[in-house]
């Protein structure tokens, strides 16, 4: 299937759309453009630091009018994960920021942040409120063999001074503090596209998934059975795409090249 046939568009946010608080140049007419059309967009993030409310905010100071339907996160996939595999009704750890405790708190799980004896698993996101206190609680549990679960792989974050480490660099330390790594979810599991195209009733030929990471968004869509491209606007860059085991369908500079590929407009 073209590029023009294209309909569900699942969109990464950092390093794809935009960088902090900078949207990047052709953002908005790309949007603009799959709404014209009558396609649909979502933004799929593995950031698990932050609330979709929080989203939604950032996404109307950045001038660009969104829902709460208009997105899908890496917490929203850790949810289900959990709901799926019988962690209803025991207690986690959630190691984590406030918003991070919330979401899970909300979705009805049995949250502390808290060392206590009764703890069935250590859950873990992006913590941008990271504190000694915990990485000492986490090696604790996990040297009790409770069970590790972590939102997202992703190694670093981009901001607009580089990069700052992820939940994936943290797990990482974790790892080598007590020898145990947790069940990623999130990209490059298949699950967050999946559940996209079945909420709203895509198929595999008509989506396409758009990110700045290889070892993520990429392999997200590959997983997944659907068409990526793969924008040089973050953490990935072109010569990186030969030792990668997971291949991009299409590579573009950024999203404004993207749309002019759509449009078949000349880009100036």
């Amino acid at each position: 299937m073209s590029l023009q046939e294209k309909r569900l568009f699942l969109l990464d946010m950092d390093g794809t759309i935009y960088l902090d608080e900078e949207l990047f140049d052709g953002t908005v007419d790309f949007l603009d453009y799959v709404k014209a059309t009558g396609g649909k967009y979502l933004f799929l993030t593995n950031n698990s630091s932050r609330s979709v409310e929080a989203y939604i905010a950032k996404m109307q100071r950045l001038g660009i009018p969104a829902l709460k339907e208009d997105f899908l996160t890496s917490v929203d996939a850790l949810i289900v994960y959990l709901r799926k595999n019988g962690y209803g009704s025991k207690k986690l750890y959630a190691f984590g920021t406030a918003s991070f405790r919330s979401q899970l708190s909300q979705a009805g799980f049995c949250i502390t942040d808290r060392l206590e004896e009764d703890i069935h698993a250590l859950v873990c996101g992006f913590d941008t409120e990271l504190t000694f206190q915990k990485l000492e609680d986490a090696c604790i549990l996990l040297n009790r063999g409770v069970d590790f679960i972590a939102a997202n792989p992703d190694w670093v974050c981009p901001t607009w001074y580089g990069f700052v480490p992820d939940c994936g660099s943290v797990c990482e330390m974790l790892f080598r503090a007590t020898g145990r790594r947790p069940v990623f979810i999130g990209k490059p599991k298949p699950e967050m596209a999946l559940l996209a195209m079945e909420a709203w009733g895509y198929s595999k030929a008509q989506t396409l998934l758009i990110g700045d990471r290889l070892y993520t968004d990429i392999a997200c869509g590959v997983n997944a059975g659907i068409d990526t491209i793969l924008v040089l606007s973050g953490e990935s860059r072109q010569e990186d795409i030969a030792s990668s085991p997971e291949k991009p369908t299409w590579v573009y500079p950024h999203i404004r090249a993207v749309f002019h590929d759509l449009t078949g407009e000349i880009e100036l």
